[in-house]
């Protein structure tokens, strides 16, 4: 049965291997994969987050700044003689993305479902275009020397 070699993976497992040599465990990290995207109504952002309860989950606006912080728990590892295995990531994880100011920071609406979390940010109405009133005369303009008042 032949396998695909992937180097990217290779790299990383030789990382790994040498970090726990040196004595130095690096931090685990999860960065969940997410699409963002614009529909009539809002900006949309989808997320996917495995596992993860609405509790492990927060999300601001600050300053036109959407901020969605997590943390995916290890549930549990498999252990055997010696032999430890961790395939699926996990730990902390901030994502930041700058909104534009069409959008209403104060509705936003965030639902997680089946491992995929939806954040909405809601567009503000447009501004109803207003209408200047012009009036006849009495423009407050004096006349010059030479010219007749009308």
């Amino acid at each position: 049965m032949l396998s695909r070699w992937d180097p990217f993976s290779e790299i990383a497992r030789l990382q790994d291997q040498f970090a726990r040599w040196a004595g130095q465990e690096q931090a685990p990290t999860f960065t969940p994969a997410l699409d963002i995207f614009e529909d009539n109504d809002a900006i949309v952002v989808k997320a996917e987050v495995p596992g993860m309860k609405p509790d492990d989950i927060h999300i601001s606006v600050e300053n036109n700044v959407l901020t969605m912080r997590g943390e995916r728990k290890l549930e549990r590892a498999d252990k055997r003689e010696g032999y430890h295995r961790i395939e699926r990531s996990y730990g902390t994880f901030v994502r930041s993305f700058t909104l534009p100011n069409s959008v209403d920071g104060e509705h936003v609406d965030a639902d997680v479902s089946d491992g995929l979390l939806t954040v909405r940010v809601p567009k503000k109405a447009a501004p109803e275009p207003k209408r200047i009133e012009v009036k006849a005369g009495a423009s407050g303009r004096q006349p010059m020397k030479n010219e007749r008042p009308s």
